[in-house]
């Protein structure tokens, strides 16, 4: 094996090497960047005090103070299950309520997203660099 990677390198000229090298670097790092941005954060930290998953939004706004903004919104989760005859059909949704909190903690700082079901905080995430 090492020698099939030593001739495949010796076929290739410099320029070319140096090109897919730098080719294959690139899509790392693009792949990097996207994984980065799909994971989201676990505790948080509010000056000298943290926040983390499963904490309810009375105890982050304590903690950390008046978002910048907030947003509501409803989320409609469940299911239906059928009999193979269809004779029965049961149905089971449940209503969510989804809040997202935008933190802005100063200049050239990283926003925080935290977005709470029912209450509770579920997810926790970076964004832009406010300015």
């Amino acid at each position: 094996m090492f020698m099939a990677c030593w001739r495949f390198h010796s076929i290739l000229s410099l320029p070319e090497r140096n090109r897919l090298l730098g080719f294959r670097n690139l899509v790392l790092l693009v792949l990097l960047m996207q994984a980065g941005a799909a994971f989201s954060i676990s505790t948080m930290r509010c000056g000298h005090n943290i926040v983390e998953l499963g904490d309810d939004k009375y105890r982050v706004l304590e903690t950390c103070g008046e978002p910048e903004s907030i947003y509501h919104r409803t989320k409609i989760v469940g299911s239906t299950l059928h009999h193979p005859r269809r004779t029965l059909d049961l149905e089971e949704y449940e209503e969510i309520q989804v809040e997202e909190w935008i933190y802005n903690f100063g200049r050239n700082r990283i926003r925080q997203s935290l977005l709470f079901e029912n209450g509770r905080l579920i997810e926790i995430q970076d964004l832009k660099r406010s300015r």
